[in-house]
């Protein structure tokens, strides 16, 4: 039998949100981490903001470091495994990056020399802090960094995907260097699967690092399209990581749902419920499915301004730490209790050919032709995975993926004409 996937929520702190850390109160972290555990989960993903803890290129706070060991202690009294996010980066639709990067500093993220070993620095010294701990998973580079590469960002920092790769080379050996033998990955919103100039591509997502995340959100033109009810919305998760499945080396590499929720208005939240019920269950029909992460945790608070009016509602918990009704799902599923919860999802047998090109991956986007294609098979009961075009005549990656049946979208019925999709990374 497979090995159960994890089921853990993006820690969003009930009081200051993310500016908790400037004004750092464990008492009420450790009142938000019971109320996480008391849903049976197993662990956080948790955001120090980059700009709080390296306000200077050389000056990582030590007190700022020490209330996130703080934090990751308390997680541990309460049985819960911790990931750290390093760059933030971008929060629910804030950029927070130092000043030392920005107007009259203003130096690329990803290729200039000075700004990559702070990063580098500041990455190793958190993970390096963290080591020791037996609830420290690893690090995450940072929270969809991808958006500062490309459009629709107002002022991305442009780089090649080439000068891509060599940066998240770079960050995850100083994650390694700083916590040896833990679980460093990399994580981006899915213009990495669908916007054909991302320099962030499908191959690095799926080859570098220990684990392939993906964070699904139906806003990207899912939900608009086909209506929050359908095939392509309730199962755009577990597209998504069978989708990553075609650039990967390794048959059996896990991947990771690191970020999903329901996004008011597209999910109204009497339908929350439902809608988690269907994209859990769904994505666990995924093999090699390494967890479920849901975002988030608690409610912003009305108290805070400005934010998209979106992410005032995405907690599990309300403000006040009361559960909702889809904690209720996700603590079922958490504890085995829901119906057919047991993880032992059969082979998919059936690939739907994917053009191994990064400059035609809005075919895998919502109106391209992979997209419609897999949800035309999915609605028929295919049960299908991806394989790259370049792979699909290779018999021996098809047997070891244990694919015996090999698709293209035109074999599906009528094509849908391909579409270029990008979206405003939510979170």
């Amino acid at each position: 039998m497979a090995s159960a996937p994890r089921f853990g929520v993006n820690y969003t702190p009930s009081q200051g949100w993310f500016h908790h850390w400037l004004d750092y109160d464990g008492d009420a972290v450790r009142a938000d981490l019971d109320s996480i555990a008391a849903l049976g989960l197993d662990h956080v993903r948790v955001f120090p903001l980059w700009p709080y803890f390296q306000p200077n290129r050389t000056l990582i706070r030590p007190r700022a470091v020490e209330h996130l060991a703080d934090l990751v202690d308390a997680a541990a009294e309460r049985g819960l495994d911790v990931n750290v996010d390093g760059l933030q980066g971008h929060l629910s639709s804030f950029d927070f990056l130092p000043a030392w990067t920005r107007t009259w500093h203003r130096r690329n993220l990803f290729t200039d020399p000075e700004v990559v070993e702070g990063q580098a620095d500041y990455l190793r010294t958190l993970a390096g802090a963290l080591a020791g701990k037996p609830n420290f998973l690893g690090m995450t580079l940072g929270n969809e960094v991808n958006q500062f590469s490309a459009g629709p960002h107002p002022d991305p920092d442009r780089a090649s995907a080439e000068e891509i790769d060599a940066w998240l080379e770079r960050m995850l050996d100083a994650c390694e260097r700083g916590a040896p033998g833990k679980l460093h990955l990399h994580a981006e919103y899915d213009a990495t699967w669908y916007q054909d100039d991302m320099p962030f591509t499908p191959g690095q997502a799926a080859r570098r690092g220990a684990v392939t995340a993906v964070h699904s959100w139906v806003f990207n033109g899912t939900a608009q399209r086909h209506g929050r009810t359908s095939v392509p919305s309730e199962h755009h998760a577990a597209y998504l990581v069978e989708l990553s499945k075609a650039w990967a080396d390794d048959p059996r590499r896990p991947v990771w749902l690191q970020e999903v929720g329901a996004p008011a208005p597209l999910v109204p939240a009497e339908h929350a419920a439902a809608f988690t019920e269907a994209t859990v269950r769904n994505a666990l029909d995924c093999p090699d499915l390494w967890g479920v992460t849901w975002w988030c945790s608690h409610d912003v608070s009305r108290g805070l301004a400005d934010f998209p009016e979106l992410e005032y509602g995405l907690g599990l918990l309300t403000n006040d730490r009361v559960p909702k009704d889809s904690a209720r799902v996700l603590q079922a599923f958490a504890r085995g209790d829901a119906p057919g919860s047991t993880y032992a999802p059969a082979p998919r047998t059936t690939a739907l050919v994917v053009p191994a090109d990064p400059g035609a991956r809005s075919a895998c986007a919502p109106g391209g032709e992979v997209f419609e294609a897999f949800f035309r098979l999915t609605a028929d009961g295919a049960r299908p995975t991806t394989v790259l075009d370049a792979r699909a005549d290779e018999a021996d990656h098809l047997a070891a993926r244990g694919i015996t049946e090999v698709v293209r979208p035109a074999d599906t019925g009528a094509p849908t004409r391909t579409r270029s999709t990008t979206r405003t990374p939510r979170s």
